[in-house]
């Protein structure tokens, strides 16, 4: 059995490593270089407290991975579990994080809702009268998502893949033109015969897909991210903070300065992902700082910016991945919303349940299927930052 996933990124390399590991001969093939989409502009966080039971148990089963990952993979990804702290402004957020704190709880996830106050405690320069409530978990935390790649790429490499870079894939074949099985690809123009296709291509799956005959709604939207030296150093033990009424987010680096995120844009346009800004807009910038002000202390007029970046996040309308076999020998795993990164161990296990087993076991991925876009679900992750 040969496969061919198409996306060099950390979900494209996990999928790859576990075929391989499973005793497929597996193809990777690469547009670009390793890494060079999505995953080298990630912030690296690595949480479970989200809103919906299905993401959380992505969560809880990568978590399993992450928390071996050094000594599995023999790489050091400076995994810190210095916990998540979601905070709450309205009354409506308040009440929807008790809802989703007793999901977690229930999934195994050691979350807690805590006051203002409580937050504090493990924020301390914290504007706790802001806030209503807020919730913590003292297993999240933030890897380096370039550190991981590694890790994936060269165990998928050990069990016997082939990952090929600047190896873009130009077209999907299948049986009886677009309407019977993929059987393979073409990709810098040699045809490759595979019995699986695997979507893996973050910001391009929506284009890939179209190769393929298949519409899905995958839309490559821009974020950006910046480095700063702020008034008051971050301590590394503080967790990675997320205001979930305004969007900010920061989280400690090293040496006390943080990583300062968020998006507040009315507007959310999809972008060409090989054409567009991938440098830092002063105005968010500003915007930013004075968000991340408004929650913390940390933040004031003599914070200094580093640098910035910004990338594509693979989004979907409700915020969840397309997990699947879409169309007979076709897997989809894209659509992440900003989460790839943290869900890619437990997605690379359910590709190889996809491909050789023929259906999932490892978490119930019922609901993320493309076909809920048709009717709905009712499937929306709140916690996204």
């Amino acid at each position: 059995m040969t496969v061919v996933v198409v996306g060099g990124g950390i979900v494209g390399l996990a999928s790859a490593y576990y075929l391989a590991a499973r005793g497929v001969d597996v193809v990777v093939c690469e547009k670009g270089t390793l890494g060079n989409g999505s995953t080298e502009r990630s912030a690296g966080g690595i949480r479970a407290q989200f809103s919906t039971a299905v993401n959380v148990d992505l969560s809880v089963e990568s978590m399993r991975v992450w928390d071996d990952f050094e000594a599995k993979f023999g790489v050091d990804i400076g995994y810190r579990q210095v916990g998540y702290l979601f905070l709450a402004r309205t009354e409506a957020t308040a009440d929807a994080f008790e809802e989703a704190v007793s999901m977690q709880r229930a999934h195994g996830v050691p979350s807690e809702l805590l006051t203002p106050e409580k937050a504090g405690r493990h924020c301390p320069e914290l504007h706790v009268d802001a806030f209503r409530a807020a919730t913590y978990s003292p297993t999240d935390g933030f890897a380096d998502p370039y550190l991981a790649l590694q890790g994936f790429a060269n165990a998928a490499r050990e069990a016997g893949a082939d990952v090929r870079t600047k190896t873009p894939v130009t077209s999907v074949r299948r049986e009886d033109g677009e309407a019977g099985r993929v059987t393979g690809v073409v990709a810098s123009g040699e045809e490759i015969e595979a019995s699986h296709v695997v979507n893996a291509a973050g910001a391009w799956a929506g284009r890939l897909a179209t190769l393929a005959g298949v519409d899905l709604p995958i839309a490559p939207r821009r974020r950006q991210a910046l480095v700063v030296d702020p008034d008051t150093p971050v301590p590394e033990d503080v967790p990675l903070t997320i205001d979930l009424d305004t969007g900010s987010y920061f989280r400690p680096e090293r040496e006390g300065a943080a990583i300062v995120g968020g998006h507040f844009e009315s507007t959310d346009p999809d972008q060409n992902p090989d054409r567009y800004s991938k440098s830092l807009d002063l105005d968010w910038a500003a915007t930013a700082l004075e968000r991340a002000a408004d929650c913390a202390g940390y933040f004031g007029p003599d914070t200094r910016i580093r640098r910035g970046w910004a990338g594509l996040y693979a989004v979907t309308s409700d915020h969840h991945p397309i997990v699947e076999e879409t169309v007979p020998g076709f897997v989809t795993a894209a659509g992440f919303s900003g989460h790839g990164f943290q869900h890619a161990p437990a997605t690379g296990q359910l590709v190889a349940e996809l491909v050789c087993d023929g259906r999932a076991s490892l978490v119930d991925i019922d609901t993320l299927g493309s076909d809920r876009f048709d009717g709905g679900t009712g499937l929306i992750e709140r916690n996204v930052a």
